[in-house]
């Protein structure tokens, strides 16, 4: 098998959650596919603990993929994160996520905040052969992505922000002209929260958006033809309720869909056009492109909901689940996580377990640690 089609379904595999006897069982099957598929995991254990929300969770330092405008409500003048997650354990042992990010308020009136992070997805060692069986060599296929933010306050309740990113994936192959493929992409992001009061609690409602990778299209034979990135529309919801002084619980519920149109098959016009279609050109169609309507376009979203326990803001317990139609890619899995902070570090770990049978995610870990550079100091007094 050649050495790019072997990664194509591994991806299919990974990040579409394909359940091999449910794909089986289902009569259609037509998921929204894109390159650099690496772009559409989490890179941060406390957000894989809730079941992938993250668009509307209070500010943490992990909010650069998620979304960049909550760095605006972030308490901590400074912060780094560090994070690894081993990809596809259950089938190979070098395929992994690894991940650098780190934010810094600037200013003197508390409402801007800067941004940045490095992900490196490496996708091991990969032999290719020709069609005799000849070895044509070993590759170590990899996408990386580097990115820089900027968040504002509008108001003391709500901020945006946008982010800039270069995007490169070097696929390993070098046969029939194929080489490595870059794209520049966008973010652009909102976030809102507001004290109300339940049943004479105060909690903290927060909303949020995020419209992730916004760029050109990725060529990986000198533009010849060249593939959709992921981009995607994240909406989301949440409240911090306060059971007492030392114990809150928090609910999220958030949507997120892919704005790449859905691939044809078979028709070799409508592929041409597809591959002609402008990558914004791509968002509005993948809105109403779907063969089977509306009621397909809402199987194309993936739902989330997730909850955490956070006890003195010191520890914190996580449960989610997150669901994606059968049709679409058959995402169906639990998620449990649990953290641990200090006022210098934090440390969190997630685990998905799939409720598909041959699921290939199954049993994913994810850890990842941060620092907070004002208790850092604090320690150094």
């Amino acid at each position: 098998m050649n050495q790019k089609t072997t990664f194509t379904t591994l991806a299919l595999c990974a990040l579409g959650c394909i359940g091999t006897a449910k794909a089986q069982e289902a009569r259609y099957f037509n998921p929204v596919t894109a390159a650099v598929p690496s772009l559409q995991i989490s890179p941060d254990a406390r957000a894989s603990g809730m079941g992938d929300v993250g668009v509307s969770t209070t500010a943490d330092p992990y909010s650069q993929y998620w979304n960049p405008a909550k760095f605006a409500f972030i308490d901590s003048k400074a912060g780094l994160s560090l994070g690894y997650t081993p990809w596809l354990s259950r089938l190979v042992s070098d395929i992994a996520l690894m991940h650098a990010g780190g934010y810094f308020r600037i200013g003197n009136d508390n409402t801007q905040t800067i941004g940045a992070s490095l992900r490196y997805f490496t996708m091991g060692k990969l032999t290719t052969w020709d069609a005799s069986g000849r070895s044509l060599g070993v590759s170590h296929p990899n996408e990386f992505a580097i990115d820089a933010s900027y968040a504002r306050k509008l108001s003391p309740n709500f901020s945006l922000a946008v982010a800039l990113r270069y995007i490169h994936s070097d696929q390993g192959s070098r046969e029939q002209g194929d080489r490595p493929g870059s794209a520049f992409a966008a973010d652009i992001a909102g976030y809102h929260q507001k004290y109300i009061t339940i049943g004479g609690a105060e909690c903290l409602w927060t909303k949020g958006f995020n419209i992730r990778n916004i760029g050109t299209k990725i060529s990986f034979d000198g533009g010849t033809t060249s593939s959709f990135i992921p981009t995607n529309l994240g909406l989301g919801t949440g409240l911090l309720y306060p059971i007492d002084k030392e114990n809150m619980i928090s609910v999220n519920f958030e949507a997120n869909k892919l704005l790449v149109p859905t691939p044809p098959t078979g028709d070799t016009e409508k592929i041409a056009n597809y591959q002609k279609t402008s990558a914004i050109a791509g968002i509005f169609k993948s809105l109403g492109d779907a063969p089977g309507g509306f009621g397909e376009e809402l199987k194309e979203i993936r739902w989330s909901l997730g909850a955490e326990y956070n006890y003195c803001d010191k520890f914190f317990v996580r449960a989610g689940y997150s669901y994606l139609h059968p049709n679409k890619g058959n995402l169906q899995a639990f998620t449990a996580g649990a953290g641990f902070r200090m006022s210098a570090f934090r440390i969190d770990a997630s685990y998905l377990i799939s409720t598909i049978s041959d699921n290939p995610l199954d049993q994913t870990l994810r850890f990842t640690l941060a620092f907070d550079m004002d208790g850092i100091r604090g320690l150094l007094k």
